[in-house]
């Protein structure tokens, strides 16, 4: 009994000093700096042209996540096909680069002189450093790796003999993927946009490096908080307060969000008049 007290104790004692750890430097952020004049700083001029160009830049790459990923996840997860693997993998590799090999590897690919660069001026599109496209696609570089990775999870957790049962009931691939695998995987999904989207704000290295930094132009919320950090920290610590409220806000609506259940009214008996679509 003693020896499972002093376990519990050592256990309890870590934890305490793991959240501390923390908890303590964002904690710092906002008591370095009375709230008034955090809320105020919010108001100037580079804060508010950050938080413009971050939200604007980060909803189209998240709406091109969700548009490119979502597919492309549902079809890594329900087919067995050769190379799976090394699918998953490059998926995942972007999770573990450094964000500066990131952002060398999109100047590589996309930039004026770049593998793909003479494609996008044919095209009249500029994607060289100092244009918002460039912000686009460094965030969803970086950010959809956390999306496709839990669809995949998402995805493959649904009950395949329902699925399969859709088919044989007339239902075409198209209708199934619409009416029986995206309102079951709701849940996982919405969960994985939730934690991209909180990645995309927070981008810093590979968009600094492949789009630069101008104010109203590249200059997101994090390359607005380097820029101040030697000009104004009032602001550079306004601009972080800013970037913490958000992540945490969006990191809590993931954990409270309502269980979802299968309703007792979804069936496959709807698509058997239907055809195949």
């Amino acid at each position: 009994m003693r020896r499972r007290r002093l376990f519990d104790v050592a256990i309890a004692g870590a934890t305490a000093v793991a959240l501390t750890f923390l908890l303590l430097p964002l904690v710092a952020i906002f008591l370095r700096v009375p709230l008034g004049e955090l809320v105020s700083q919010l108001g100037s001029g580079v804060a508010v042209d950050a938080l413009v160009v971050t939200l604007e830049t980060n909803a189209i790459a998240q709406a091109l996540i969700l548009l490119v990923g979502t597919p492309t996840a549902y079809f890594i997860a329900t087919r067995r096909f050769r190379g799976r693997a090394l699918a998953i993998t490059l998926v995942e590799l972007p999770l573990v680069l450094p964000p500066a090999v990131a952002g060398l590897a999109l100047l590589a690919a996309f930039g004026r002189l770049g593998l793909l660069g003479s494609t996008f001026d044919v095209l009249g599109v500029t994607v060289s450093t100092g244009t918002k496209t460039a912000v686009i696609l460094a965030v969803a570089y970086v950010a959809s790796p956390f999306y496709i990775r839990g669809a995949i999870a998402s995805f493959e957790s649904l009950d395949q003999p329902l699925l399969d049962a859709s088919r044989t009931l007339g239902a075409g691939p198209a209708r199934t993927f619409g009416r029986i695998a995206l309102p079951l995987a709701a849940k996982g999904l919405g969960a994985a946009a939730a934690l991209s989207f909180a990645r995309g704000i927070g981008e810093f290295g590979a968009t600094i490096m492949f789009a630069g930094s101008l104010q109203g132009v590249t200059q997101t919320l994090s390359l607005a908080i380097y820029a101040q950090f030697d000009l104004d920290f009032d602001v550079a610590l306004s601009l972080g307060a800013l970037l913490v409220v958000v992540c945490a806000a969006i990191l809590f609506t993931v954990k409270l969000l309502p269980a979802w259940t299968r309703s007792s009214s979804t069936s496959v008996y709807p698509f058997a008049p239907s055809g195949s679509s």
